[in-house]
């Protein structure tokens, strides 16, 4: 493949289109959140491609089932007419990067979800491919706000993206390719092929659950090994969890989250925006990812430029 050769994204969804379920995380615990997340789809018009009580049952340790159970969720079907046009993940957790280790065939379509599903979707870009969504998992989706609800529905059916606002760190506009992650993910990817190329991108970083010196050591690594001094822009979501339960109790100094954040990023001559509305927080604004982005540091927003042909390269 030729590094530059743009992608086109996946057609429009219309109704009737065929929704794929996949469990390649962690074992599902419940049906009731997924079913709720099942009801936001089905009102769109879109129908499901499988039986949804199959999941629960379906385990191999912490696991949504062996690797081979998981990677067959998203494998193409044998059927064109029964092609699914959207592979939802279920949930996230662990377990997608263990599906990278065999050559994995995924289904055309788009592909949506974020936090461990990362894995699976900075793939499908390094590979090449277009359609994928750092977006709501469908035990998530439904308890999302309207607004954030209309937005993936409005991306998946065609239709233009509104901008995102955020708090503006450091001045400046960049435009390039959107990429958006959870920051964990997304460094142990880092000297994989699995790592979409990361010059002059706008990336999107969220977490939950990570001490602000984890989160430090793991800028450092991105920092060490050039990765941050590649991109054109930097936008922080949620880091749901991740300020230090420590710091009121002024027993040791210690850096807040965001002192964090901004130290590990203030020096790279890029613009730089916070609180976004992505990742594991009340709210999880579907992304585009490789498409064309304009992050604007002065005015503190992120809009998507284009979400046609896609501006991802191979690798």
């Amino acid at each position: 493949m030729n590094a530059g050769l743009p992608h086109l994204q996946p057609p429009a969804l219309q109704a009737g289109d065929r929704v794929r379920l996949v469990a390649a995380s962690s074992a599902l615990g419940d049906l009731e959140r997924l079913q709720a997340g099942l009801a936001v789809l089905t009102s769109w018009g879109l129908e499901l491609d499988d039986d949804p009580t199959r999941l629960p049952a379906r385990r191999w340790g912490y696991l949504a089932g062996r690797d081979a159970e998981r990677a067959g969720d998203l494998r193409p079907s044998g059927d064109p007419e029964s092609a699914p046009a959207l592979l939802a993940c279920v949930r996230g957790g662990w377990g997608s990067a263990r599906l990278l280790e065999r050559p994995l065939e995924t289904a055309g379509g788009w592909l949506l979800g974020f936090s461990d599903v990362t894995s699976l979707l900075w793939h499908r870009l390094a590979m090449g491919r277009g359609g994928a969504i750092h977006g709501p998992l469908l035990t998530t989706l439904a308890a999302e706000p309207a607004w954030s609800q209309e937005r993936l529905r409005a991306l998946l059916f065609g239709e233009p993206l509104g901008d995102l606002d955020g708090e503006s760190w450091v001045g400046g506009q960049a435009e390039g390719p959107l990429l958006a992650a959870n920051l964990t993910v997304a460094t142990h990817l880092l000297g994989t092929p699995h790592l979409p190329d990361l010059d002059g991108a706008i990336l999107v970083l969220e977490d939950v659950g990570e001490a602000p010196y984890r989160l430090e050591r793991m800028l450092t690594h991105w920092r060490l090994c050039g990765a941050l001094q590649r991109l054109g822009g930097i936008g922080f979501g949620s880091f749901e969890g991740c300020d230090d339960p420590g710091e009121a109790d002024g027993d040791s100094p210690r850096f807040s989250l965001e002192q964090v954040l901004r130290e590990r990023t203030a020096d790279l001559g890029i613009p730089v925006l916070a609180g976004l509305p992505v990742g594991h927080g009340h709210v999880n604004a579907a992304l585009p990812l490789g498409v064309r982005a304009r992050l604007d540091g002065d005015h503190g927003r992120l809009s998507v430029v284009a979400a046609g042909p896609g501006s991802v390269k191979c690798r």
